[in-house]
Formats: C-alpha cells, structure tokens, sequence
C-alpha cells in the first residue's frame, strides 16, 4: 500500500495562486498512474489532471491552461500549481494513485490510493 499525504492549500482572492503537494511513499513511479481530484460542497469528485507513468499529462477542461502538474521524482512528492483561481475553484482537493502506469479513467471508484484532502477557498 502507499500512503499521500496532501500539504498546501488555503485561502486566496480570485486570480490568486496556490500550490499543492502530495508527499508519496511505498510508491513507484513506473507502476502508478497519479493525479488530483476535487470535491466541491454537494458536487461528486472530478478529476482534475492525470499523469501515467512516462510523464503524459491529461488535463480536465476545466483547469486546462490554469493548472500544472509537476512532481519531484527524488523526493517523491506530486505537486499542482494553480494559477488564476477562480471562485468555482473552491473545494476539497484530493491527490490520487491507481496501480496501472496508464490512467485511461477519469473514474473517481478506478483510483484506489486518495491523500487525505486539502480545502482551497477563492473569494471573489
């Protein structure tokens, strides 16, 4: 099993920046696919960016042109820079893994491995 533990987050003004990370153990880069997910209040879960294992990101449309994945290889830590937030940003942001080095889902129920969750609120 792996564990993600999520850092980062908080409050910011509409067109402000974040940056989340997601430290991961027991976890093994050409085994995983990775990503974020969020959760706003009485919404499902919907996946934001996913990454499989040789680096080949997919971004919702949502976030497209406004967030980044990254990660450190070294340290083992995911990251999403978020850039001009917006108000409708607001929500419980999750990071993911699933045991496939290919994602080829969007399915919330396919990724079994979720950090704990980090609230980002954007005020307008």
């Amino acid at each position: 099993a792996i564990d993600l533990v999520q850092s980062g987050g908080g409050t910011v003004q509409a067109g402000g920046s974040l940056r989340l990370s997601c430290a991961a153990s027991g976890y093994t880069k050409r085994d995983f696919c990775v990503g974020w997910f969020r959760q706003a209040p009485g919404n499902g879960r919907e996946g934001l960016v996913l990454i499989d294992s040789v680096d080949v990101p997919a971004y919702a449309d949502s976030v497209k042109g406004r967030f980044t994945f990254s990660r450190d290889d070294a340290k083992n830590i995911l990251y999403l820079q978020m850039n001009n937030l917006k108000p409708e940003d607001t929500a419980m942001y999750y990071c993911v893994a699933r045991p496939d080095p290919y994602c080829g889902t969007w399915s919330p129920s396919d990724y079994k491995y979720w950090g704990q969750g980090t609230q980002v609120t954007v005020s307008s």
